[in-house]
């Protein structure tokens, strides 16, 4: 019921603000056209009508647009959507605008504040995100398939119960309902190792495979157990040794400010301040669920656990910092692929000295990959849909300028305002927030404190929503019970761990 709600929720909200934008924003008037077909770049060309006394405005007006999807043309033609002209009688008939229009029926006569308020970056309407939805689900089948595969030959010869017993004693008190030995440890270990290491094509398919083992210990089918609530909850806080893609990002990312073009002289800087947000994020979701679960979060085998992980989170530290930025990507990049190749050898070593069928073993667990990559597409569809809306609605503008509106009455510092734009859609959407990450480190600079920041809370997060739409989708588990809020409570542990590092790194 949670997700119901929530998913509800969002939907009203997003129609309730595009509403009021509608009404109170009259340079807003596409805002319905835009929330269900979107905008696509260099989609809108316009021709200014001025004459050479308003040069200047015009190219002002190019400067502002261009990086929003709007390409001025030297003459109208039948692809002209609009014939922009600041002259107050362009509308009136006999102008030279309306003899334009005339001649190219499908152009529109606006002016230059009408298309200024118009600054909206290429996005997709509700069509184009189920569109979306379905291609990611089509691209999961052949990760599905491959790692289902290696799983099922693992599970075959014994290797995922050999894992189980070695992280037993530690998961036998933070999840006290799955039995000694269970298959669940090793699967719910192996998404845990794939997700530290960055390895997102493996982490989805490990994570779902321990979803499954969980919804067999489940005796409410419908209804998330406390085990599968433990595990999405830490699995979603994003706990990452490396944040590879975010450091790739920053050492490709320029920003033109004052005709200057600025690089970040160091993309390696937001390591240290990304591992430890992400890891005061995954013990406060282990905090949170432990505190509703009755768990002793005290106990001998979990502290010797955190405090071992602890320690080898400070020699990666210590080791990372040596490196510089060439060294980090090598160090990253072979570390993952490596780890890969490394579990695939000794998963068919493991085959071949049981004596199993490797080939057939895999095709079983490949089979099941499929079906579970297409048992997922209806909630991926209704939460990615959800989501588009309140992005295309300018519901985030809202809360961030409400946000940098209340601290500036407050008389404190707003600068952290402008990366937080990353955390609002993080939860949300992982493609969406790398847009806004981006985006922040183009507006204010790869260096500046906004774009650290933004980088932070990038390497420091998961996506919650799309975590539970795939996730309980792959089982259909209708009721989630606090697993929402939990991780939304972790991500906002997160975000204000991020924002106090960033002060204290880059303030």
């Amino acid at each position: 019921m949670a997700l119901s709600r929530i998913w509800s929720a969002f939907i009203i909200i997003a129609l309730l603000v595009a509403g009021g934008r509608f009404i109170f924003q009259d340079s807003r008037d596409d805002i319905f056209g835009r929330m269900v077909s979107g905008t696509a770049k260099d989609e809108f060309k316009y021709f200014y009508a001025g004459d050479s006394t308003t040069a200047e405005v015009a190219t002002g007006l190019e400067s502002a647009m261009k990086p929003y999807g709007y390409k001025r043309q030297e003459k109208a033609d039948e692809d002209t959507r609009y014939i922009i002209s600041d002259n107050p009688m362009a509308n009136e008939p006999g102008s030279e605008e309306r003899a334009m229009q005339a001649k190219f029926p499908a152009a529109r006569i606006v002016s230059s504040e009408y298309i200024l308020g118009r600054k909206q970056k290429p996005i997709d309407g509700v069509i184009a995100t189920c569109k979306a939805a379905v291609e990611i689900c089509i691209g999961l089948i052949g990760i599905m398939a491959l790692f289902m595969g290696f799983l099922s030959i693992a599970e075959k010869a014994g290797g995922i119960r050999f894992l189980s017993r070695i992280v037993w004693p530690f998961f036998s008190k933070l999840f006290p309902d799955i039995p000694k030995n269970h298959p669940a440890n090793g699967h719910i270990m192996m998404n845990f190792s794939a997700n530290m290491l960055g390895l997102d094509n493996a982490a989805t398919p490990f994570g779902i495979k321990a979803m499954e083992s969980l919804q067999e210990l489940n005796p409410d089918k419908t209804r998330a157990s406390n085990a599968q609530i433990m595990f999405l909850c830490l699995h979603a806080a994003g706990l990452a040794l490396i944040p590879t893609a975010v450091i790739a990002v920053r050492a490709s990312t320029t920003a033109v400010i004052d005709g200057k073009i600025l690089k970040a002289a160091n993309p390696t800087d937001i390591f240290l301040p990304s591992l430890i947000a992400t890891f005061v994020a995954t013990l406060a979701a282990m905090f949170i669920v432990s505190w509703k679960q009755k768990i002793n979060i005290f106990q001998k085998a979990i502290l010797t656990w955190v405090l071992g992980i602890s320690a080898v989170l400070a020699g990666l530290v210590w080791f990372i910092t040596s490196l510089n930025t060439v060294g980090v990507n090598i160090f990253s990049e072979q570390l993952s692929t490596g780890l890969i190749l490394l579990i695939f050898l000794l998963i068919v070593l493991g085959g071949i000295y049981k004596k199993i069928n490797i080939f057939d073993a895999f095709i079983e667990g490949a089979k099941g990959g499929f079906e579970v990559a297409i048992r997922i597409i209806p909630y991926l569809v209704g939460m990615l849909v959800a989501i588009s809306l309140l992005r295309t609605s300018g519901t985030f503008d809202v809360i961030i300028d409400g946000i940098k509106n209340m601290f500036a009455a407050l008389g404190t510092d707003t600068q952290f305002v402008d990366g937080l734009p990353t955390a609002l859609v993080k939860p949300m959407s992982g493609s969406g927030a790398r847009g806004m990450m981006v985006d922040t480190m183009r507006s204010f600079g790869p260096d500046s404190f906004a774009g650290r920041l933004a980088c932070i809370l990038q390497g420091s997060s998961d996506t919650t929503f799309y975590v539970v739409a795939v996730y309980y989708g792959a089982v259909s588990v209708k009721n989630t019970r606090y697993t929402i809020g939990t991780m939304l409570l972790a991500d906002l542990v997160g975000i204000i761990t991020s924002i106090v590092l960033a002060y204290l790194f880059f303030g």
